[in-house]
């Protein structure tokens, strides 16, 4: 997909050009989530339809229309999440720098994994529906206890998606789920991607006075 002469038409999967375009955009979510470094060939960005044609220039034309200027919109919020948060960079070709919470429900078709530095605040959580199913209270495993905010998710309105958000951050609650400890419960979009930053709770004022001792 990514770094090739995509045409969104006739390679994307899905039945209405929206799906096309719902599924594209779990593709850059997963995309600039994954370790590794980032490459959209020219016109990617704004999903030109056609190939690319070194004779012609770029269908800039095409931002005329919703969907591909919700689509550049997207692109834009991916690269500055990418650049705002040094859990996607920092620690990149570092083993400890990437942890799956859930890789093994096939059934779902659902993936979540987390980014992280040495600083256990900067933890970001990535959850990738790639289902054309939509999930509500659906349950995923967190890395501590703490407070989880959605703080980008592909099928927002903006961006062209149906709007099935998580507007509320949640508090984990300590429920074992994907082999964590905790866990929380959120809204799934089909073909999305949502990322959360992850704040540890305080630590209890008596873990602190026996520290102190």
């Amino acid at each position: 997909l990514v770094g090739s002469e995509m045409c969104i038409r006739d390679r994307m999967p899905g039945a209405t050009l929206e799906d096309k375009y719902a599924n594209l955009r779990a593709a850059y979510g997963f995309m600039i989530g994954h370790p590794g470094k980032k490459l959209l060939f020219m016109g990617q960005e704004f999903g030109q339809m056609n190939e690319w044609n070194e004779n012609t220039s770029l269908e800039w034309e095409l931002l005329d229309y919703p969907i591909h200027k919700q689509t550049r919109d997207y692109v834009k919020a991916l690269n500055k999440l990418y650049a705002e948060y040094p859990a996607l960079s920092e620690m990149d070709y570092h083993p400890h720098g990437f942890e799956w919470i859930e890789c093994n429900n096939a059934a779902e078709s659902i993936l979540v994994f987390i980014r992280k530095t040495k600083k256990k605040e900067e933890t970001l959580m990535f959850v990738c529906n790639f289902d054309n199913m939509a999930h509500q209270k659906f349950r995923v495993g967190v890395p501590f206890a703490g407070k989880y905010k959605e703080i980008l998710n592909s099928d927002a309105k903006n961006y062209g998606g149906s709007g099935m958000v998580n507007a509320r951050m949640k508090s984990s609650k300590k429920m074992e789920w994907d082999e964590k400890e905790n866990s929380i419960e959120i809204n799934i979009a089909p073909m999305s991607v949502s990322v959360f930053t992850c704040t540890p709770a305080p630590e209890k004022a008596a873990k602190k006075t026996a520290a102190k001792k």
